[in-house]
């Protein structure tokens, strides 16, 4: 399913959900299309590529493609790699911490891929162009990865999220509704998953002062009303996960 996330005329963007079959976990692709410009965020692996790519070649020239932009380094994020890069002329924007691993993604590395096809983002993050636009990389390092990132658009004011605000509960092709049932959703994966409350502290105050109209994670559904964005930045500035709940019994020998 494709969704319209925004369309000014000029600038669209557009989330496709459920395109995994089977047992494979369920997550969300996005483009980012600005003029003639675009830009696919967490493309994924073997189960998407062939229903995204078709999805993709009705609304663009697919070969033309400017970016693939990875938050991190799963094979949910970036497996399909070789096929992107055969069949497109993108660049691939990814952690500097994982860069070096992308070969091992890629077979027949030489033939279809060097070096000037990677874009290593600085642990600080950046501005990707995109047009008379950007992208911006922000920082969300020990977020579910040790180089992390989150991408904000600042012409649709949407924050592609990757795993942080993810929800296990399946299909969801609608915002949040009610913000305290949702929780439960996302309470186990963020615990276990997010490195620490230090990491959640420093990320929600970055995010705050930017203008968020929606925040919209790689699984599950997205945070499109001011009051939800709020609720969600509260429970996560506040999250005990990750380090701050391991002791001596998880690491005792059975």
């Amino acid at each position: 399913m494709t969704i319209e996330l925004y369309n000014d005329g000029e600038h669209l963007c557009l989330a496709f959900h459920d395109l995994v079959r089977g047992s494979g976990i369920q997550a969300n692709q996005f483009l980012i299309k600005h003029g003639g410009h675009t830009a696919l965020i967490d493309p994924g692996g073997a189960l998407t590529y062939t229903p995204l790519s078709m999805a993709l070649g009705k609304l663009i020239r697919i070969k033309e493609l400017d970016y693939v932009l990875a938050s991190h380094q799963d094979p949910d994020i970036i497996t399909s790699l070789d096929k992107w890069l055969m069949y497109t002329d993108c660049k691939v924007v990814i952690s500097r911490l994982w860069d070096r691993f992308l070969p091992h993604l890629v077979p027949g590395y030489s033939e279809i891929m060097d070096t000037s096809r990677i874009i290593s983002l600085p642990d600080k993050g950046e501005d990707i162009p995109l047009g008379d636009s950007v992208i911006r990389a922000l920082p969300a390092h020990f977020l579910h990865s040790v180089g992390n990132f989150s991408f904000y658009d600042p012409v649709s004011k949407i924050l592609f999220s990757g795993d942080i605000g993810a929800s296990t509960n399946g299909s969801c092709n609608e915002p949040v509704k009610d913000f305290e049932r949702h929780v439960h959703s996302m309470s186990g994966f963020h615990k276990r998953y997010m490195g620490s409350n230090k990491a959640c502290r420093h990320w929600v105050q970055m995010v705050r002062q930017l203008d968020v109209q929606m925040i919209v994670p790689q699984h599950g559904c997205a945070f499109a009303d001011a009051e939800t964005i709020d609720r969600f930045l509260n429970w996560f500035d506040n999250l005990q996960c990750g380090t701050d709940l391991v002791s001596d019994q998880d690491y005792a020998i059975a």
